[in-house]
């Protein structure tokens, strides 16, 4: 099921895997519906099917030639927008890829995401980083402005994280929105070098490996749990993170996830709770890149420990859960981007916990993100090859 070949310059499942040409792709009621692509169209012609283990479905490629995308955005009016690193802002309208992207937002773009209340207050949110100059320090930087046509406009910056004395590959930042309207702001680990990188990490005083809490308009909440803390910075929400690329709220339970990258193995899967410390470097599954331990123990009183975890790693730097009924046999599973493995990792869940994973999509490319469109479709970004990826059920070759 996972042997690939070479087609038109992509990686393409084989013959005994796929039945090829079959037409019946679903919507949630069962027929062909070709108004359900609110943001990119349905496809005309036939589509290669692949086969899962509850669920056949396609892959539409929409969109090829991206340069290092992060992250992407829907917006209420059509558009879809998606970040690249170098500070492109792309916009695609109907499947088009629109000739001007957004001007007026920095380089080093990393997580898009817009306003819970958006479509009556405008505001779009971005973060960045800037890398160091010279002396000066890199910054995780968190900024908010509003759309004017093809125009970031009425910037405002709203947090800043650093300085750190490294480039931004291992800096990155998600942002979410839980169903209280707060702001979860999330910071890579990363510090001088592992050592400090390390003690930074379990520092209360640094920000390296921390969840933070924040208003909207990037003011602290008085109820975060450090809050009562001398020396702790106060938006603080859990620490003891390696490196969290991944954060999502889970669309019916309001609770906040978090996919954390490992060292040599033990990628975590974590529920983000107030207060909580989940280990690094103290309490882990991870190994030193040499296979000795990095803790005595992976478990430890006062860690959190996590939902779940991968060894080999699987590098996961984002996630979503696809609670919709486009994918009958994929309602509520969780979807987990993967670099280094360069697949999909499908989490089977009953509540919070992970009964069995699948690897879909093995040799794609080193997926980012992974989203759940407002249309019910799931969607991912490939960073290596560029690529805007849909997934399309389909009807099984059985």
């Amino acid at each position: 099921m996972n042997r690939w070949t070479k087609w038109n310059g992509l990686e393409w499942p084989s013959a005994p895997v796929v039945a090829l040409l079959m037409m019946a792709l679903l919507t949630s009621c069962g027929e062909r519906d070709r108004t359900a692509g609110i943001y990119f169209p349905l496809p005309e012609g036939p589509q290669v099917i692949m086969e899962s283990e509850d669920q056949a479905f396609s892959v539409d490629t929409l969109l090829t030639d991206l340069v290092r995308p992060w992250s992407m955005e829907f917006l209420p009016d059509g558009r879809t927008l998606i970040t690249q690193r170098d500070g492109t802002l792309i916009q695609v309208r109907n499947g088009e890829r629109l000739p001007n992207p957004i001007s007026g937002v920095p380089d080093g773009l990393r997580d898009v995401k817009i306003h819970p209340e958006y479509e009556s207050n405008g505001w779009l949110y971005l973060t960045y980083y800037q890398d160091p100059e010279g002396d000066d320090g890199g910054y995780t930087v968190l900024i908010r402005g509003k759309l004017d046509g093809d125009a970031f406009v009425e910037s405002e910056e709203l947090y800043r994280a650093g300085p750190y004395q490294e480039a931004g590959g291992s800096f990155g930042s998600r942002l979410a929105f839980d169903h209280d309207g707060y702001l979860f702001f999330i910071i890579g680990g990363r510090t001088l070098d592992e050592r400090h990188r390390r003690i930074a990490i379990q520092d209360l005083r640094s920000l390296s490996g921390k969840t933070l809490r924040l208003f909207d308009d990037g003011t602290i909440p008085a109820d975060n749990p450090y809050a009562d803390s001398v020396g702790v910075p106060l938006e603080i929400y859990s620490t003891g993170h390696r490196q969290h690329q991944g954060l999502v709220v889970h669309p019916e339970t309001g609770t906040v996830w978090s996919t954390e990258h490992g060292e040599y193995g033990g990628d975590e899967l974590n529920i983000i709770r107030p207060g909580r410390n989940y280990g690094w470097p103290l309490a882990t599954y991870s190994l030193e890149y040499d296979s000795t331990s990095i803790s005595d123990d992976p478990l430890m009183v006062g860690m959190e420990p996590p939902v779940h975890y991968w060894t080999p790693s699987i590098s996961p730097p984002g996630l979503d859960f696809a609670t919709t009924d486009r994918y009958p046999g994929w309602n509520g599973d969780l979807f987990v981007a993967s670099l280094s493995m360069q697949l999909l990792n499908r989490s089977v869940m009953d509540g919070e916990t992970v009964l069995r994973d699948e690897r879909l999509l093995e040799g794609i490319g080193r997926v980012r993100t992974v989203r759940l469109g407002p249309d019910g479709w799931l969607y991912l970004l490939t960073e290596d090859n560029g690529m805007l990826l849909r997934l399309l059920p389909a009807a099984s070759n059985d």
